[in-house]
């Protein structure tokens, strides 16, 4: 019979992780299951809790709810999900905690849920990783402007002790930890976070008797394996390289228990041979327009003040690719004067969705939905529709998002740093022929970062398309307002990255367990044999020894 592995997500935030690991199923058998997961922000553990409901949900009955489907359509109003599946709530209740890491009671409950992990499953895994904000670099940044910020004081340095303390308890088969690249140099108590960490995960074998082997995803040609790391970069996973259409560089640390690790190099994944670009993942949601904000907001007046915009900088002289960049705004401008009116938000499914050859789009797409969710567009400045005009127009006719000091002068905000160099991609355009840049949480701050590349949406990314990014599935609905949705995908593990890792740790543990099974099988086949010459009397001889 398959194993089946209990998975213990904690700092699981809206999911991510865990459904990549949840999505795998194996001839039928899903070998991964999520036994609890652990989430202590609201509107994150609300998301977390209904995919957790939708999984138990699709177990039973096979398909999505239907009132699920009408909520995600914005038919409905959010239903009791009690009322729809009460089971199903019950047990996703149970499974999607609300606590706090690093809490006495939190502590408490886990390891009770934890006794109960291990009788149910043939054995575990433990996934999640601790809040970035103290690793990475803006993080660190924001602190350093803080004149009584001291570091050895931020508890977010040692939450990675937490997940210890669980993994101590647990001993799961395997272990992911996942985090940004600045824990390879945040540095607390004069001492680099990554080190600290590293001493404590090489503990474990003293206190649990069960030595970790610690391995790194590594890309080999067109094959990803699990290797010995030789040094601390060697942890970091290009998500790009896996498949997913952007550029999320994190650190990924793999555990191994001793007695699955012995052979792990030699199980492999296949990993595409090209980069995905972000048009695999968006180009076919419907088109938008962004909103005005501090002044009435309509199509007739956004489609006057982006024309102005068009026509003014086909005006302007005296910068690069200016003669190119004029004729382009200029059929910018009489496009949009006769073009189609938008609208600031469209569920309409697109043609042929559903039905793709493309992996990642049948990764993404659902055919139960009868909606786009949550692909609605944000207000912003006329002035700054100006740059995104600007950013837009640029990386069509050069192909890449334009520096601070290639936008014309009217364009310069009133920003002390703009000429610094250190905000030259204050305003920066994901291009449609590569994979995107980082999703982050700072989305939720503004879109300046995460410009659409088409001029005449002229606008920032939405919910959804920064959520097809991250490759998290259509039907994965996030709760909460906007802002907290934007934070809740930025903070989170792309699924389909997730996935990749599931499968490869599962030809590991598949593999170990073939080599458990052979061992029962021979000393079976032993016993038997034993058991048919006892019977038959070929070694009555060494019955009648003479007494010694």
């Amino acid at each position: 019979m398959p194993s089946s592995f209990g998975v213990v997500d904690l700092f699981a935030g809206p999911g991510g992780l865990g459904e990549g690991f949840a999505s795998i199923d194996h001839e039928g058998h899903t070998p991964y299951r999520i036994a609890i997961s652990v989430e202590n922000e609201k509107s994150a553990h609300r998301t977390l809790r209904l995919r957790a409901f939708l999984r138990r949900h699709r177990e039973r009955y096979g398909s999505l709810p239907l009132e699920f489907i009408e909520f995600h359509a914005g038919k409905t109003t959010e239903p009791v999900w009690s009322d729809v599946d009460e089971d199903s709530w019950r047990a996703a209740t149970a499974e999607a905690r609300f606590l706090e890491l690093g809490h006495p009671d939190t502590a408490g409950e886990l390891h009770h849920a934890i006794e109960t992990i291990r009788d149910k499953f043939d054995d575990t895994i433990l996934i999640g990783g601790p809040p970035c904000q103290a690793y990475s670099l803006v993080g660190r940044a924001r602190a350093k402007g803080k004149p009584d910020y001291v570091p050895e004081d931020d508890g977010r340095h040692y939450l990675f002790r937490d997940y210890i303390q669980v993994l101590n308890k647990l001993r799961p088969a395997a272990f992911v930890m996942e985090n940004v690249k600045g824990m390879l140099s945040s540095t607390v108590e004069s001492r680099l976070v990554f080190e600290m960490l590293m001493e404590d995960l090489s503990s474990l074998g003293a206190t649990c008797g069960s030595l970790y082997e610690l391995r790194a995803l590594r890309i080999d040609g067109t094959q990803g394996k699990l290797c010995e790391a030789r040094q601390p970069s060697d942890f970091v996973v290009r998500s790009e390289a896996l498949g997913v259409p952007q550029r999320r560089h994190r650190v990924f640390i793999i555990g191994l228990r001793s007695d699955v690790a012995t052979g792990a190099e030699n199980e492999k994944i296949p990993v595409p041979k090209a980069v995905r670009p972000l048009s695999d993942a968006i180009s076919n949601l419907p088109p938008l327009r962004s909103g005005l904000s501090r002044c009435v907001d309509s199509w007739e007046a956004w489609q006057r003040t982006v024309s102005s915009a068009a026509r003014n900088l086909a005006r302007v002289e005296g910068y690069r690719d200016a003669k190119s960049l004029r004729s382009e705004f200029r059929q910018i401008a009489k496009k949009f004067q006769n073009g189609t009116t938008l609208e600031r938000s469209q569920r309409e499914l697109p043609t042929g969705y559903g039905n793709s050859n493309c992996d990642l789009r049948s990764w993404l797409e659902s055919r139960e939905l009868r909606a786009i969710a949550q692909h609605e567009t944000r207000t912003h400045m006329a002035s700054d529709l100006s740059r995104y005009l600007f950013a837009a127009v640029f990386a069509r006719v050069t192909g890449t998002s334009p520096k601070a000091y290639q936008y014309p002068q009217s364009l310069t905000p009133n920003h002390r740093n703009w000429h610094s160099g250190a905000f030259s991609d204050r305003f920066r355009v994901q291009l449609p022929h590569q994979a995107s840049t980082t999703v982050t949480s700072h989305m939720s701050k503004d879109g300046h970062y995460y410009i659409h590349h088409e001029p005449l949406q002229c606008r920032s990314l939405t919910v959804r398309e920064a959520a097809r990014l991250q490759t998290f599935p259509d039907d994965y609905l996030f709760l909460g307002n906007r802002t907290q949705q934007y934070i809740q995908v930025g903070n989170a593990v792309p699924p389909y990255l997730a996935r990749k890792i599931a499968l490869l740790l599962l030809r590991v543990l598949e593999r170990r367990s073939a080599e458990c099974r052979s061992v029962d099988d021979d000393m079976d086949d032993a016993t038997a044999l034993d058991s048919f010459e006892i019977s038959s009397g070929k070694i009555d001889a060494d019955r009648n020894l003479p007494n010694r």
